[in-house]
């Protein structure tokens, strides 16, 4: 029989949860008892650098290139933002997670009527499918640019990675953090010295960091920075963090929810400014190889790779094809637990790791093939920005139930998200739902004028 994992005092669901999330991964990484020392502190650390890939990714690459690119410096401001939005919004997910033992999807059908949570389940899936996108093209970008593998290839080559999740998850749950975390230190190392390579302008860049203006009247820098956004604060995270944060052994005690909710935030804080630093460094690069040299057109990963040889040297081209395969990989690996806990807490099927892979990347590859074979590398970039920008408008559907969900003392019991931290939340949500309404209303004004 499984274990009934309803907190006393958060009653305000529908029913009781009996399902686990990642049920194979569910406690399985153990926290000593007793104590507050740096070894029960080590033993949370790793959920948020999986976190913190969703927030590298190649989708990424191509806004920071484009928005670096044509507007400089300008659009840092952008990236701190989207930064300390997610800060806010994944310590709301491990708050829902050791508050009612529930990952987001699982919450959103325990509260739902069904039509609603299966709107919400299609939905999550989109996301999910514009996130793997970006990957497989991403991906095949870096394989052709570094081992000039065609591209049409490379993508078809992508849905093999799926044998790297099976091997990952049979050696546990801790081998997939130490490798998603070793992964992201090439990234890290790679940009390190283009970056000091490229000379940037730093006094440029510190300016970058002050909101300007522009971004509400300049309707090109308003799709671009929504398209950080969409890249940087994704909705599958969300579901993603809620659930693989329950792989620590947490006691039931309330005091030993809070201690864990108080470390899974630390360590999700921590990740996320290194991945802060990541997308950062991406912008910089463009801005510093490109728009200074008043090329403000470059969107695509394959004409920037290009580009960076005359400009920087023979080093830089490999670094940045090394970090961006090391991006692909990475968030394959996220992207797939995120497809599995979204698959079972909406609907409570279940599909093994491998098939429910393929499955999610046919429906990436078929666009990205489609689009690689009829208009080739050109319109790559496009494409990739085009899936962030669907990323943001997804995100209302996912940020809206969690605020609410965490807000919830019935739900929430002792451990409901205080009113400052719900205030924040809540500006949050407004200024997504108000971003995307503007681009609507630019994007159907454009079709019509």
């Amino acid at each position: 029989m499984d274990r009934v994992v309803e907190r006393q005092g958060a009653t305000g669901w529908r029913e009781e949860r009996r399902e686990q999330s990642l049920p194979e991964s569910h406690h399985t990484v153990p926290v000593p008892r007793g104590g507050r020392g740096w070894r029960k502190a080590f033993a949370f650390f790793g959920p948020g650098y999986l976190v913190a890939v969703g927030y590298m990714d190649p989708g990424n690459w191509a806004t920071s290139l484009a928005g670096g690119s044509k507007f400089g410096y300008a659009l840092l401001f952008v990236v701190l933002l989207s930064n300390l939005m997610a800060i806010v919004l994944q310590s709301l997910c491990a708050r829902l997670a050791f508050a009612s033992g529930r990952d987001l999807a699982q919450a959103c059908r325990d509260s739902y009527a069904r039509p609603v949570s299966y709107l919400l389940w299609g939905l999550a899936e989109l996301a999910i499918i514009a996130t793997d996108l970006a990957e497989v093209i991403g991906t095949a970008i870096g394989l052709k640019l570094l081992f000039g593998i065609p591209l049409h290839l490379g993508v078809l080559i992508t849905a093999l990675d799926v044998f790297l999740i099976i091997a990952l998850q049979r050696l546990g749950f801790r081998a997939i953090e130490a490798v998603v975390i070793a992964m992201m230190t090439v990234i890290a190392g790679c940009f390190a010295v283009q970056i000091a390579l490229a000379n940037p302008d730093w006094a440029g860049i510190l300016a970058g960091f002050v909101p300007t203006k522009d971004l509400l009247s300049d309707s090109d820098m308003l799709y671009l920075g929504l398209g950080i956004l969409g890249a940087t604060v994704m909705p599958h995270n969300l579901y993603l963090h809620s659930a693989i944060v329950q792989t620590r052994a947490v006691g039931d005690s309330e005091a030993e929810r809070r201690h864990a909710m108080t470390m899974a935030t630390l360590d999700s804080t921590i990740a996320l400014m290194f991945a802060l630093l990541v997308n950062a460094s991406i912008l910089i690069l463009a801005a510093a190889a490109f728009h200074s040299t008043s090329r403000h057109d470059v969107a695509e990963l394959g004409e920037a790779h290009a580009l960076l040889a005359p400009l920087l040297g023979p080093v830089a081209p490999t670094l940045f094809a090394v970090a961006l395969v090391a991006c692909g990989l990475n968030s394959t690996v996220t992207a797939t637990l995120a497809g599995q806990v979204v698959m079972e807490g909406f609907i409570a099927f279940r599909l093994p790791s491998w098939l429910r892979r393929l499955v999610t990347r046919l429906f990436a590859i078929l666009p990205a093939a489609a689009v690689t074979l009829w208009a080739g590398e050109a319109q790559t970039g496009k494409l990739l920005i085009l899936s962030q920008v669907i990323l943001s408008l997804q995100l209302p559907f996912a940020v809206i139930p969690l605020v609410m969900f965490t807000a919830s003392r019935a739900k929430m019991g002792g451990l409901v998200a205080p009113r400052w931290l719900t205030g924040i939340a809540v500006l949050i949500a407004v200024l997504i739902v108000a971003l995307n309404a503007r681009l609507l209303f630019d994007t159907v004004s454009g079709w019509l004028g």
